[in-house]
């Protein structure tokens, strides 16, 4: 019988932002070849981090300004949220007057 490759399945390997902005360095310095054997990764792999950059992707300072800015987004979505459903609630006001807004 044959052996069971499914079983055996290569779990993907994920790195880090500030190893592939450090391996992209390397690449620039001694070559994408070199610094791909060296760091014991595929070259196509390095070259796709490269093109990713060029386009404005994956470098570090990007990260952190899109991971900013999500937090402030969020905290803002949170606040719109509390202020609609109280604005949903609407005034509590008298059956008897209906310009009277109760205080209870």
């Amino acid at each position: 019988m044959s052996k069971n490759n499914s079983n055996q399945r290569k779990t993907r390997q994920k790195y880090s932002p500030q190893f592939k902005d450090q391996a992209l360095e390397r690449a620039e310095k001694d070559g994408v070849p070199k610094a791909a054997k060296d760091l014991g990764i595929p070259e196509p792999m390095l070259y796709s981090w490269r093109a990713k950059r060029k386009q404005g992707g994956n470098s570090l300072e990007n990260q952190k300004l899109q991971q900013a800015e999500m937090a402030r987004l969020r905290r803002e979505n949170e606040r719109l949220q509390e202020e609609n459903a109280f604005l949903k609630k609407g005034p509590r006001t008298s059956r008897k007057n209906p310009r009277e807004v109760r205080d209870d």
